[in-house]
């Protein structure tokens, strides 16, 4: 890694940027900690080569085992959802902003209110709660999102689609955007 100029610094902001991921998406620290550990010890990337080129790769890895590890926590959790209807008193739309929630807002609560957001990713059903970190936190379309939900969540996710992605991300978006209402945070809804 020194020898093409690689900083500490630069590792070290990965590693930080994976911690935050798995800490959302598994929820306990020490599991995240092991995940980010078993990630860069099995990556086959240099992140000092092309920093922003290998933090997405070693957040796919990530995100694909924590999907695996959040799934073995509860089989069968990521069968593909079937939407009902819109909830009219919501959002009709697939975007952070439709749920009154700016993307401001999502940035300070992961800077300043990570942990009322861990609480709250806590309430949901694990395959709603990786689609909301992948939408959301990584900024992954319905796409990709149901991609990585077929392809890290075995058989049972073989379902999973850009719309049905969609559905779900845009109950978790009410979900969170009630949750700010009703906690008398700081962090206020528009």
């Amino acid at each position: 890694m020194g020898d093409q100029g690689c900083s500490d610094r630069l590792v070290q902001d990965t590693a930080a940027k994976l911690f935050q991921t798995a800490a959302f998406l598994l929820g306990d620290g020490d599991d995240a900690g092991r995940l980010v550990e078993e990630t860069l010890a099995g990556a086959e990337v240099d992140p000092c080569a092309d920093g922003s080129r290998a933090t997405t790769l070693l957040q796919g890895q990530l995100v694909r085992a924590g999907i695996r590890k959040l799934a073995q926590r509860q089989p069968g959790s990521f069968a593909a959802a079937e939407i009902s209807g819109s909830n009219a008193l919501c959002i009709d739309d697939n975007d952070l902003a439709a749920s009154g929630v700016s993307p401001s807002q999502l940035s300070q609560l992961l800077d300043e209110g990570r942990s009322q957001l861990r609480d709250w990713l806590e309430q949901l059903p694990p395959a709603q709660r990786a689609i909301f970190v992948e939408r959301a936190v990584l900024g992954q379309d319905n796409a990709a999102t149901a991609e990585m939900l077929r392809s890290a969540g075995d058989e049972i996710a073989a379902g999973w689609t850009a719309d049905k992605v969609s559905g779900i991300f845009r109950q978790a978006l009410c979900s969170l955007a009630n949750s700010l209402a009703h906690s008398g945070s700081s962090v206020s809804v528009a």
